[in-house]
């Protein structure tokens, strides 16, 4: 017998708690991926209970107007297979509207998102593990250095949605590093962001004009992490990305599905070496 669910809008302490169960399902998340997330859009953060108890999270982020991301629907342990997911699941997906929703969903999910909920598939994600260290090639720099407009103006040939506030924090949270290449023209030509993960280190977004350029970024994040596990996922079309991973002797250890309600959006997927993150894109 299914039980009855009230779902509202998280409280902001209660992101960590979604983080939480996060780490407990292994997706690894970075330890300050809540409060970054949190500026895109806080009516858009979900928590499902039962008698007062959480059973259920799930975020549809509204960047703009036309898109929105999803991403940590969870259920705890206990309660799968008793109506929450589907619950939590049809009341976030409401926030979004009418525009266009994208996922990263595990594969196993797949059929169930497009014949439920009118998913579209578009390409898989590969997350690939290695070693950080090394040295930081000459010519980069620090992205603290740069103006923010300069590495958001490239950043939105990258990604479906102006994300501004997001990015800002992004760039500028505790415990990481962002990298910027610039080309011969002195416009931004790429950059990466490496954070602190409840288990090592993720490398996303990694952006750039070229394999070269994303070459050196990957070279500089990684030593930000000398001997730890260093993480970047990798769009599968972009046949460069997946050398770039084996070249450093990365192993794959997941993948997810890239999927959108309405339309794939027309982004230049030989420019993104690593995905910002698969919770919100």
């Amino acid at each position: 017998m299914e039980k009855s669910y009230e779902v509202r809008v998280m409280k902001p302490g209660e992101v960590d708690l979604a983080l939480s169960w996060a780490e407990q399902e292994g997706w690894n998340p970075g330890i300050h991926d809540g409060e970054c997330f949190y500026r895109i859009d806080p009516s858009g953060f979900f928590i499902a209970e039962t008698g007062g108890k959480p059973v259920a999270t799930a975020v549809v982020a509204n960047y703009s107007s036309e898109f929105s991301f999803g991403g940590l629907f969870i259920v705890h342990p206990e309660y799968r297979g008793k109506g929450a997911g589907t619950c939590i699941s049809r009341h976030a997906m409401a926030h979004a509207g009418t525009r266009n929703l994208g996922i990263d969903g595990v594969l196993a999910m797949q059929p169930k998102y497009a014949e439920r909920d009118g998913f579209i598939f578009a390409y898989r994600n590969k997350r690939f593990e290695g070693r950080g260290g090394g040295d930081v090639p000459e010519g980069l720099v620090p992205g603290r250095e740069v103006s923010f407009r300069e590495i958001d103006r490239f950043d939105r040939d990258h990604f479906p949605a102006p994300r501004s506030p997001f990015l800002e924090a992004w760039l500028s949270q505790a415990d990481s590093r962002t990298l910027v290449e610039f080309g011969k023209d002195g416009s931004v030509a790429g950059f990466g962001t490496i954070r602190t993960c409840f288990s090592g280190f993720k490398i996303g977004p990694l952006f750039a004009g070229g394999p070269e350029a994303a070459d050196r970024l990957y070279r500089g994040l990684a030593a930000y992490a000398p001997g730890l596990p260093v993480f970047l996922d990798v769009p599968e079309p972009n046949r460069d990305g997946i050398l770039l991973a084996a070249r450093y002797g990365m192993e794959l250890v997941f993948e997810t599905a890239r999927m959108y309600t309405r339309n794939v959006p027309d982004l230049p997927l030989r420019e993104i070496f690593g995905v910002t993150s698969f919770e919100m894109g």
